[in-house]
C-alpha cells in the first residue's frame, strides 16, 4: 500500500507532477527559498503544465497551445525528450530547494 511516508522512495523524477512539486515545496518553504530559485521553480512548473496541456486530447489552439500528438511516433518522442529535460531541471532545482531548507550539506553523502 502506498503511503505519504514512503512517497519519497517511490516517486519517479520523470513524472511531470514530481517536477511541479518542486515549486509547491519552494512556496511552502517561503522565505527560506531565495527569490531566483523560487522563480526558477515556478518557470519549471509553468513549462511542465504547458506540455501537459499540449499533450491533452483537447483543442487548445485558440489559446496558442500547439498540440504534441503523443499518439504518433514523432509526438511521443518529443514528449519523452521534454519530459527528460524537465526531470533534469527538476532534480537540480530539488537539490537547491533542499539546500535552502537544510543548509549547504543537504543531500551530500560522506
Amino acid at each position: 500500500m502506498l503511503t505519504r511516508d514512503d512517497q519519497p522512495l517511490r516517486e519517479q523524477p520523470g513524472c511531470l507532477h514530481a517536477g511541479m512539486d518542486v515549486y509547491k515545496w519552494a512556496v511552502k518553504l517561503g522565505p527560506l527559498v531565495p527569490g531566483e530559485l523560487m522563480l526558477d521553480a515556478f518557470e519549471l512548473a509553468r513549462d511542465i503544465r504547458l506540455l501537459d496541456m499540449e499533450a491533452a486530447p483537447y483543442d487548445l489552439s485558440a489559446w496558442g497551445v500547439r498540440p504534441v500528438r503523443i499518439e504518433t511516433p514523432e509526438g511521443k518522442a518529443e514528449y519523452v525528450r521534454r519530459q527528460r529535460e524537465f526531470a533534469e531541471r527538476g532534480n537540480a532545482l530539488r537539490a537547491e530547494v533542499l539546500r535552502a531548507w537544510l543548509g549547504e550539506d543537504a543531500g551530500q553523502s560522506d
